[in-house]
């Protein structure tokens, strides 16, 4: 299996996941109810899940932990960061492609569980993708 590949399967189960826990919980609760529900049935998937995993800044060399923490780090390889708000915002998807750069992550998921219809509150960020050809990790 490709490293594609992988990253490809662990995000499909990690929508999956987010489906479940969205289906019996709906919305209108606090994004550390629909992060720990989503750890939970992540675990229980047989996948491994790193809950608020802090993220050091490097500066000049020597690592500083700046109080950055990861929501979810699923198979120490998807970023997945909870909300629970009105709508997504651009700041939120800047987060996230922060928190990808900072990790070395080349993937991540934008969950808002703040939705009628889970799939349109899913954003998938990428960077420097696998496989991509660059012009197409421009547009994600």
């Amino acid at each position: 299996m490709t490293k594609k590949e992988r990253l490809n399967r662990i995000t499909e189960s990690i929508i999956g996941a987010a489906i479940e826990v969205h289906r019996d919980l709906g919305p209108g609760l606090l994004e550390s109810a629909y992060e720990t529900c989503l750890a939970f049935e992540l675990v229980e998937r047989d996948l491994k899940v790193e809950q608020q995993k802090p993220l050091p800044v490097v500066y000049r060399e020597v690592k500083l932990d700046c109080g950055y923490r990861l929501d979810l780090l699923v198979e120490e390889a998807v970023i997945v960061e909870v909300k629970a708000v009105d709508h997504l915002a651009p700041i939120h998807k800047a987060q996230l492609l922060s928190y990808l750069r900072l990790s070395g992550c080349k993937v991540g998921l934008l969950i808002n569980f703040n939705v009628k219809v889970l799939k349109d509150g899913i954003r998938r960020v990428v960077n420097d993708f696998p496989d991509s050809p660059r012009s197409l990790r421009a547009q994600r």
